[in-house]
C-alpha cells in the first residue's frame, strides 16, 4: 500500500485509510505511515483469509445461527455489518419471524383489543436517531428485541453510545439512565433493560466503537464481487425470489452480471432485480442491460 506524504508548508501531512498523520518531522510522518500501513495490510490479509475459508452463504448462515441465539435469550446483542442490498435484514428478520416472534414496528397492522406478547415481539428502527430518542426506544420496547437497520447515528453519539453501554452490559441487570432534563413525563430517569439489540449497519467493523464490539457478537458479511453474485445466485434460487420470472431468466441475468461485474456502478439484489425485468422483456436484452448497469 502507498501513502503520498505531502508537506503545506508547515507540516508533513499524510493519510493512511481513514486517520491523518500530522507533523513538522518528517522522520515521524514515516515511522507512523510504516507502522499503519503495517496494521491495515495485517488486517486485509486477516480478512481476506477469514472470508477465504467461510464462503459469504455461510457467513449468512452464521448471522441465522447468532439471531437464533438473541431470540431465545441466550445473547443479548448481536451486530451484523457488510454492504448493504444483499439481504441482512431479510435474513434477520425471517429468522425471527422463524423464531415466532413479530414485527410490531407499526402497530397500525395489529387490531384494536389484541393481545400483543412483548416478549415475542420486534421493532425495526431505521434511519436517523437521537440520543433522546434512543432512551424512548429502549424504554417503550423493554422486553423486546429491537433491530437498529442502518441507524448508524445511534454508533456514532458519545451519549447514545453510553446508553447503549448500559443496555448490552452482561450484568443481571441492566440499568438505563437518563440525568438530563427530562421534559417528558411519561419517561423514567431510569429504569432496568431486559430487552434484546440487534443493530444491521453499512458501517466497516473498526469503526463501531470497541464498547459496541465488546458486549455484542459480529459477524461480517463484507464481500468481493464474486461474493456478491454467489449471494444473489443462491438468493435467485430461491421460490420467494421474482417467484413470476422463470429460472432461465434470473439464470441469463446472473451471467450479464457476472461477466460485466467490474464494470458495474453497484451490484447487489436491485441490480439482479433490474437485469431480470430488462431480460423479461426484451429479445436484445444485454445492450441495454450493460448499457444500465454501466453508463
Amino acid at each position: 500500500m502507498k501513502t503520498v506524504i505531502n508537506f503545506d508548508g508547515t507540516n508533513y501531512i499524510a493519510k493512511v485509510g481513514t486517520k491523518t498523520i500530522k507533523s513538522y518531522s518528517k522522520a515521524y510522518v514515516e515511522r507512523q505511515v510504516k507502522k499503519l500501513v503495517g496494521d491495515m495490510d495485517e488486517h486485509i490479509a486477516a480478512v481476506a483469509e477469514k472470508q477465504s475459508k467461510y464462503d459469504i452463504n455461510t457467513r449468512f448462515g452464521f448471522v441465522e445461527q447468532l439471531v437464533n441465539m438473541v431470540a431465545s435469550g441466550v445473547q443479548p446483542s448481536a451486530v451484523i455489518t457488510g454492504e448493504g442490498g444483499l439481504g441482512k435484514t431479510h435474513t434477520v428478520t425471517k429468522t425471527l419471524e422463524a423464531n415466532g416472534y413479530k414485527d410490531i414496528s407499526d402497530l397500525a397492522d395489529f387490531e384494536v383489543g389484541s393481545v400483543i406478547n412483548a416478549r415475542k415481539c420486534f421493532t425495526m428502527v431505521k434511519g436517523y436517531s437521537t440520543a433522546k430518542g434512543l432512551y424512548r426506544t429502549l424504554f417503550e420496547n423493554n422486553k423486546s428485541i429491537i433491530v437498529f437497520d442502518d441507524c448508524d447515528a445511534v454508533l456514532k453519539d458519545p451519549v447514545a453510545l453510553n446508553l447503549l453501554k448500559g443496555a448490552l452490559d452482561s450484568y443481571g441487570k441492566r440499568i438505563i439512565s437518563w440525568n438530563a432534563d427530562m421534559k417528558d413525563d411519561d419517561l423514567p430517569r431510569s429504569f432496568n433493560f431486559e430487552g434484546r439489540v440487534i443493530f444491521i449497519s453499512n458501517m466497516d467493523q473498526e469503526r463501531i466503537d470497541q464498547a459496541i464490539r465488546s458486549r455484542s457478537m459480529m459477524i461480517d458479511l463484507s464481500m468481493t464481487l464474486d461474493q456478491k453474485i454467489d449471494r444473489m445466485e443462491f438468493i435467485a434460487k430461491s421460490n420467494e425470489f421474482l417467484p413470476e420470472y422463470d429460472a432461465s431468466i434470473k439464470t441469463d441475468a446472473l451471467a450479464l452480471i457476472r461477466s460485466i461485474k467490474t464494470e458495474c456502478k453497484e451490484i447487489n439484489l436491485r441490480t439482479l432485480i433490474a437485469v431480470c425485468k430488462i431480460r423479461a422483456s426484451n429479445k436484445n436484452y444485454k445492450d441495454l442491460a450493460t448499457y444500465m448497469l454501466t453508463a
